[in-house]
């Protein structure tokens, strides 16, 4: 049986390292549905195993953290991913050092 959206959005963000961010657009355009990033949020907010399936680490395509980040607030993202060594600059995550590239 061929996995979901969904499913597969989840396997692509558990390949993330731990202190680096991939976003909604990347992995979209990796699972071959480029105009589907809107829909990669969906699916993470969705997330059913939050402690498994790294969804902290999906971020804009400018580095900035969702403002209404699905498990534990607005603030926890940010939390999570400093606790994993992500750095900012001006309130976004710093890309060009925690950008993790899918292709």
């Amino acid at each position: 049986m061929e996995k979901s959206f969904f499913e597969k959005v989840y396997e692509v963000v558990k390949t993330i390292p731990q202190g680096k961010v991939c976003t909604y657009g990347e992995i979209a355009k990796f699972l071959g549905f480029k105009n589907m990033s809107r829909q990669v949020g969906w699916a993470l907010h969705q997330n059913p195993q939050p402690k498994i399936i790294p969804c902290h680490r999906v971020v804009f395509a400018d580095g900035s953290l969702s403002p209404a980040f699905a498990f534990g607030g607005a603030n926890e993202q940010h939390r999570l991913l400093c606790e994993e060594g992500v750095t900012f600059k001006n309130n976004k995550v710093d890309m060009e050092k925690h950008f993790y590239h899918l292709i």
